[in-house]
């Protein structure tokens, strides 16, 4: 029986050139993961300017605007320059209306303040109830005392006001690197865009400028359409404030329409503000009204305002809003939830020319006309069938 059996076959043996392939593919894809990870580290180190470009692109895609109108009357060169300085001198006016009001009504409040307890003491001693909590805790004497050390405190507010203006000028230097930026990208952008779309393919020149065009517009309407929503909100609370009879009612309007511009959670900020203030004016009256009419008006707002200001400005789906505003803010805090949307917006067109394009060049494909079949050669008489005939 051993000597019937037949052999196994023999294990077949790789071929150097099979060897040498696979060697080479995985040495590939080392390459390409070793490749990945660099560039995403490089990427991190460099997170800082990359935000920069980033912040100075959406300026000037904001700032394209202004300086198209203002380029109708005067060279592109002093548009620009008009433009921007009408944009520094924003922050400026709104500061000189802001803060005076607030830092005198701050030191009024200080020099107040012994005051306002001594109020809350006679008050305490009117009530029984709170009487008698004052008599287990002691809680107007710690508030008493805490009220007559708070004056003294004010040099050491005046010291923390000044680190966060120290903090606000080095800050500056990162602004002054955006604002370079974007005068570089609004005056130079359109002609790298171009070049960009002449390097394409001819049939895809069209589509890519369509769709760079669409994206500058969504953007563009979309920081008119926030613009506007927040003048509505400040010039109404403005109008609100006066009738309450709250003084500064225009740096609070001020405040709330800056807030207005933040996404989701920037009204309620405000009201916010607003009622902390109104606690030290009108207190209940003013702060109740308040209360009432900002849950009102956010209810309007979050309804009826913002959908239909929106809408017009840009068309994207409510859904795709809310989850782009909360992984923006998640992500980069609240410069992510301002960038959100008109991030999405440009995705959501991108996505949808270039499904477009897939379609109609399918779509073309099967429009295509077929290649005719060859017609069959005759057959060809034998050689010397003419000359013997």
């Amino acid at each position: 029986m051993l000597a019937g059996r037949m052999p196994e076959p023999a294990a077949p043996v790789p071929s150097p050139l099979a060897s040498l392939t696979a060697g080479r593919q995985i040495a590939r894809n080392v390459l390409v993961v070793l490749a990945v990870v660099g560039v995403l580290y490089l990427v991190w180190l460099l997170r800082t300017p990359l935000g920069w470009l980033v912040l100075a692109t959406f300026l000037a895609v904001a700032m394209s605007g202004p300086v198209n109108l203002l380029s109708r009357f005067m060279k592109r060169g002093l548009a620009i320059a008009t433009a921007y300085l009408g944009l520094m001198l924003v922050p400026v006016l709104l500061a000189l209306i802001v803060i005076p009001p607030f830092v005198n009504q701050g030191t009024e409040l200080v020099e107040d303040f012994p005051g306002y307890a001594r109020d809350i003491e006679q008050f305490v001693s009117e009530n029984e109830t709170l009487q008698d909590l004052d008599d287990k805790y002691d809680v107007v004497a710690k508030l008493q005392e805490e009220a007559e050390k708070l004056p003294a405190r004010v040099g050491d507010a005046a010291t923390l006001l000044s680190d966060l203006g120290l903090g606000l000028v080095n800050s500056g230097f990162a602004l002054f690197n955006i604002l370079i930026l974007s005068i570089f990208l609004v005056s130079s952008g359109p002609a790298w865009a171009a070049r960009v779309v002449q390097m394409q393919p001819e049939h895809r020149r069209d589509r890519l400028d369509r769709t760079l065009r669409r994206m500058a517009d969504a953007v563009g309407n979309y920081i008119g359409g926030a613009l506007l929503q927040a003048t509505v909100a400040a010039v109404l609370t403005y109008v609100v404030l006066r009738i309450l009879g709250i003084p500064f009612a225009a740096p609070l309007a001020i405040i709330v329409g800056a807030f207005d511009l933040i996404p989701l959670i920037g009204a309620t900020i405000g009201a916010v503000v607003v009622a902390l203030v109104t606690l030290f004016i009108d207190f209940p009256t003013a702060t109740i009204v308040w209360v009432i009419w900002s849950v009102i008006y956010q209810q309007l707002e979050n309804n009826v305002i913002q959908p239909q200001i929106q809408k017009r400005a840009v068309d994207i789906h409510p859904f795709v809003v809310i989850m782009a505003v909360l992984c923006g803010s998640t992500l980069f805090g609240v410069l992510g939830a301002l960038l959100a949307i008109p991030v999405a917006a440009s995705m959501q067109i991108a996505l949808l020319e270039y499904l477009q394009f897939r379609r109609e060049s399918r779509l073309l494909a099967a429009l295509a006309p077929l290649p005719l079949p060859e017609e069959p050669e005759a057959p060809q008489p034998p050689r010397g069938t003419l000359a013997n005939a």
